[in-house]
C-alpha cells in the first residue's frame, strides 16, 4: 500500500512558522492565535497517525510543526505578558498610548 501525506501537517508547519514570527507583532497576540491552530492542527494528525501510523510518511513533518508552535506559544505568552506589563506600568491604555505616540514623535515618524 502507498504511503500517503497526513493532510494538515504542512498548513501546520506554516502557521508554526507564522507564530513563531508574529509573536513579536500585534502584542503576541498573532503568535497565540497562529500556534493554537497550529496545535490543534497536529493533534488532529496525530490521532489520524496513531490509527494507523503504516499509512503516513510525514510524520517528521508535524513533530517540527508542533515544535515550532509550542515554541512560538510560549514566545507569544510572553509578549503579551511584557505588553500588558507595559501597560499597566505606563498607568493604562491612554498613558500607554501617549507614551507611543511621544516616542513616535521624537522619531520624526508621527504626525
Amino acid at each position: 500500500m502507498e504511503q500517503q501525506k497526513l493532510p494538515n501537517a504542512t498548513i501546520a508547519l506554516i502557521l508554526s512558522i507564522v507564530s513563531f514570527i508574529a509573536c513579536c507583532c500585534s502584542m503576541g497576540i498573532g503568535g497565540l492565535l497562529f500556534s493554537g491552530i497550529a496545535l490543534f492542527l497536529v493533534n488532529k494528525d496525530t490521532k489520524l497517525y496513531q490509527e494507523n501510523p503504516e499509512l503516513y510518511s510525514n510524520f517528521s513533518q508535524l513533530k517540527t510543526a508542533k515544535t515550532i508552535a509550542i515554541i512560538g506559544l510560549v514566545l507569544g505568552v510572553i509578549a503579551f505578558a511584557l505588553s500588558i506589563f507595559q501597560i499597566i506600568s505606563a498607568g493604562g491604555w491612554e498613558a500607554y498610548m501617549e507614551q507611543q505616540q511621544e516616542a513616535m514623535e521624537q522619531l520624526g515618524l508621527g504626525s
